[in-house]
């Protein structure tokens, strides 16, 4: 018996093993599913609620500044003319720049929403705890690395659009700068909220809310 060997060895040959596998108990396989189910399956999904957020709002600023711009531009040309604000408002709607509106609207979906969340999730990784050393490296942080990004994002997705990407640099070189600074005076104390008091999972709509009146700002600009 000794010259079959162990696990079936004849002489030195290994004969398979046709004994059934063990399979797993229920127990067993239900932590698995539990153990996978809490760390999210290991991958990576996209944040649609906060994309359609970011594009929400994005189309709202965009909205009052063509309206805004449309308004006053109307009311001059016929501050001599009989037509009433009726008139005027009716012309306004009726001259809204659609495509303008999607430009600005898939911005928001498709860069700026999941972009800034994956940039607020790794702010917060790396930077855990709720000190004022980390609240004010957050801000400088989010000024020197997302504001430059914003920037340089939405100003090549509207020349793209536009079908001007040799323009592009022109562009920077006009607009890029004081657009910069002036984010600077606006969002310093808007990201102070953000990351001192906004939960990880509404940041993208504060940000989003105070990017209402940056939108309207940015759309203008990007308009000129």
């Amino acid at each position: 018996m000794e010259a079959l060997g162990s696990n079936g060895a004849f002489w030195g040959w290994r004969l398979p093993d046709i004994r059934r596998p063990k399979r797993p108990s229920p127990s067993k396989s239900k932590s698995s599913d539990s153990t996978v189910k809490s760390t999210g399956g290991g991958g990576h999904h996209f944040p649609l609620k906060q994309a359609v957020t970011a594009a929400s709002l994005a189309l709202t600023g965009d909205t009052i500044a063509q309206l805004n711009d449309r308004w006053r531009k109307r009311k001059q040309s016929v501050s001599d003319s009989s037509d009433t604000s009726k008139d005027i408002m009716s012309s306004v709607i009726s001259h809204h720049d659609w495509l303008r509106a999607l430009r600005m609207t898939t911005y928001g979906f498709l860069l700026y929403g999941p972009g800034s969340y994956a940039w607020y999730k790794f702010l917060d990784n790396c930077l855990p705890h709720q000190t004022v050393q980390n609240i004010m490296l957050k801000v400088l942080l989010n000024q020197i690395v997302l504001g430059p990004c914003v920037i340089a994002v939405v100003f090549a997705w509207n020349n793209l659009w536009l079908g001007k990407l040799s323009e592009l640099p022109n562009k920077y070189q006009k607009d890029a700068l004081p657009t910069l600074f002036y984010g600077f005076r606006f969002w310093v104390p808007v990201s102070l909220l953000n990351f001192w008091v906004v939960p990880l999972q509404a940041r993208v709509a504060f940000m989003s809310t105070g990017s209402i009146f940056w939108n309207f700002y940015l759309s203008s600009t990007l308009s000129k």
